[in-house]
């Protein structure tokens, strides 16, 4: 049952070395990423002699008992939460991605999409290589695999150098673990403490919740290596790495509102975004309510910036899951209501302004829509807080082709039409980047704009490996 149009997750990765309970507080890490990946999960742990794993399709309160976690011993332990950017919703396609070879046993996880990787894929079996996954993590141990001759290290940087595109990634072998981040940066890692023990982590909000303490970013092209020596950083590409593309749309929909990423908080980014709506569409109405959650916080800095009170006119079902049980025909619209419903007496005969961050497809946005209108509004007006989605992303969003995107063919006037709205309005590209109080240098906005760091490579798509 299809409930959301938005914009689909990326992943979320975590590790640590060096604490005894590794593969519980993995698990307490993806338990704070979930966010990032609701398909499949797992924990791959080490005592420095021997590897242990466990992964399922699934949540992660849903997929390790306690039973799972006393089995993954050791002081080593990596984690991946995954929503399928590259192959499909498969068990054999679940991280952490492992591979045994010249007797060391090596685990991966990605956040991210290699652009490359189908060219990759042909030239390592055309070399003799043989795949069981249609996931492009798959490839990067394929290639520290051909270069392990020089040493692990070595056949990291050089696996790490063969790919192009979007990659923050956690491994591990019996007693090492790896975090790298992509020359560009796309996606976020950051690097933490907790009572000696070293962290890494897609979002700070994970170091959270397991007690860790922020250290750093781990920065664009850098590598960690961390074991019982300590913690090594190496940086491959010193002095000849491309401009930072940090991917905006972790500030605007996949990041945790609590997690500090690119250097600055996401909560008041956010609401920095609806300030500078206010700014660019002070409308006059009565009301004004997010669609919850993921317009919560723009909304709070639209109410903010204009004197206005923020008002719930839509409730959230927060225990909404999977469901095998079907509505009936006549139940028009069951997927969008039974995770929002609106407040009715608070809408009836109103002037209302709703606040979104995103318009994908607009499916979801058009039965919002017309739920509020049923409530018996005598206006509806949406503000997006961010410019329309227009151009395919190839670095972790699940939107891949321009055909999912409404805004790619049609122009305002048209989606508002189609919606159901009285007027339409997104956030321009100049107030986003305000919003950030960043420069326009840092980002990828690829999809706002079209103007891709990484040119894509022809052939590449979601299902491009199966």
């Amino acid at each position: 049952m299809v409930i959301n149009d938005g914009p689909k997750e990326a992943c979320g990765v975590f590790g640590i070395f060096g604490h005894q309970e590794a593969a519980k507080l993995t698990y307490f890490g993806l338990y704070a990423l979930q966010h990032r990946g609701q398909e499949s999960c797992g924990i791959v742990s080490a005592d420095g002699y021997r590897v242990y794993e466990y992964k399922s399709m699934g949540l992660v309160p849903d997929v390790f008992t306690e039973d799972h976690l006393e089995g993954l011993r050791g002081h080593l332990a990596i984690g991946h939460v995954r929503y399928s950017t590259c192959g499909s919703s498969l068990l054999i396609n679940a991280g952490p991605f492992t591979v045994r070879h010249g007797g060391m046993t090596i685990s991966v996880g990605h956040n991210g999409n290699l652009i490359n990787a189908h060219l990759l894929r042909r030239q390592l079996e055309e070399d003799g290589s043989i795949f069981q996954a249609s996931i492009d993590t798959e490839i990067i141990l394929h290639l520290i695999a051909k270069n392990m001759r020089l040493g692990f290290e070595e056949a990291v940087i050089r696996a790490l150098k063969q790919v192009k595109g979007a990659y923050s990634l956690v491994m591990s072998t019996e007693d090492t673990l790896v975090a790298a981040r992509d020359p560009r940066g796309f996606r976020p890692l950051c690097l933490g403490q907790l009572n000696g023990a070293w962290v890494v982590a897609s979002e700070t909000c994970a170091l959270d919740l397991v007690e860790a303490k922020y250290v750093r970013d781990v920065e664009p092209g850098e590598i960690l290596f961390i074991n019982g020596k300590g913690l090594r950083s190496i940086k491959p590409w010193e002095g000849e790495r491309p401009k930072s593309a940090f991917c905006i749309f972790e500030y605007i929909y996949f990041a945790r509102p609590d997690s500090s990423i690119f250097g600055h908080n996401v909560y008041r980014i956010r609401k920095r975004q609806g300030a500078a709506l206010a700014k660019e569409f002070p409308l006059d109405c009565d009301i004004v309510m997010p669609f919850p959650d993921s317009g919560n916080y723009a909304a709070l800095g639209y109410t903010a910036a204009r004197g206005l009170p923020l008002e719930m006119g839509m409730i959230r079902n927060h225990y909404v899951g999977r469901t095998f049980i079907q509505p009936s025909q006549s139940m028009r619209d069951f997927g969008v209501r039974v995770k929002l419903n609106p407040v009715r007496e608070l809408l009836a005969g109103q002037r209302v302004v709703a606040i979104e961050d995103s318009v994908v497809r607009g499916t979801t946005a058009k039965a919002r829509i017309k739920a509020i209108r049923q409530a018996g509004a005598r206006e509806v007006h949406l503000l997006v807080s961010c410019p329309p989605l227009r151009y395919p992303c190839y670095y972790g969003i699940d939107f891949s082709s321009s055909g999912e995107l409404i805004a790619a063919d049609h122009d305002l006037s048209y989606i508002a039409q189609h919606i159901g709205l009285d007027s339409l309005g997104y956030l321009s590209l100049d107030g986003l980047i305000e919003a950030t109080r960043t420069e326009k240098e840092w980002f990828c906005l690829a999809c706002f704009n079209g103007d891709y760091p990484e040119a894509p490579i022809e052939g590449i798509s979601k299902h491009c490996l199966e």
